[in-house]
């Protein structure tokens, strides 16, 4: 009995440990291959002998984002899209820019975790946790203040000051996603039947109507 149980605890110090974010990288670095016609759980890795500097910059961060919009926020993403070199490293950051009153809406990252700093203004931020609870976490942060969001928990940020806000993000995917909770749910495609959402949500079918007609229309302009 004793020995099997060494064996366990042998096994396990060997194996390597359980990774909710992206998978390690085997190499040095893995830039992605933008023009690959192959399909993998990731981007292909271009020949390392063509790698250079500009696999790895990006320019732009110091630039606000466009917060004329409906809810006066903007997320500028630096993710594999924009840095190929990130490819296979588990991470990427965004910028965020908040007008007065300007939200970032209710979100989830399905494959990251994201820590949150904000560099100017204020911020009320929360995420809420999974069923039963349903418990709602949230803070003033002020600027030099940091946040974690847990991966896959919805949160928000909302500026409730009257001056423009900045965030920089960091989070645990090269790749997180994004799932933004009354997009997903009002302006799907196709959409998700009137009578499902009434009875979800619990209101007349005349209110999810007039959702799906708006949220509809900002996913498909």
């Amino acid at each position: 009995m004793a020995s099997a149980l060494l064996i366990v605890v042998l096994l396990a110090i060997a194996s390597p440990p359980v990774r909710a974010s992206d998978p390690g990288s085997l190499q040095d670095f893995c830039v992605a291959d933008k023009d690959s016609p192959v399909l993998v759980n990731g981007l292909v890795c271009k020949n390392p002998m063509d790698v250079n500097a500009e696999d790895f910059f990006f320019s732009g961060l110091n630039m606000p984002g466009n917060t004329n919009k409906r809810l006066g926020s903007n997320v500028t993403a630096v993710d594999v899209k924009k840095i190929a070199g990130l490819n296979t490293l588990g991470i990427s950051l965004a910028r965020i820019d908040f007008a007065p009153y300007g939200l970032n809406p209710p979100h989830t990252h399905p494959r990251a975790t994201e820590v949150l700093t904000v560099i100017e203004g204020s911020l009320l931020v929360g995420f809420v946790t999974s069923n039963p609870q349903n418990r709602l976490i949230f803070k003033v942060l002020n600027a030099g203040d940091v946040f974690v969001f847990p991966e896959g928990l919805i949160h928000f940020q909302f500026n409730r000051g009257h001056k423009n806000a900045v965030a920089i993000a960091g989070l645990s995917s090269q790749n997180p996603g994004v799932i933004t909770v009354a997009n997903a749910v009002f302006g799907s495609n196709p959409k998700i039947d009137e009578s499902v959402l009434a009875k979800a949500f619990q209101v007349d079918k005349k209110v999810i109507d007039y959702l799906q007609s708006q949220f509809w229309m900002d996913n498909n302009n």
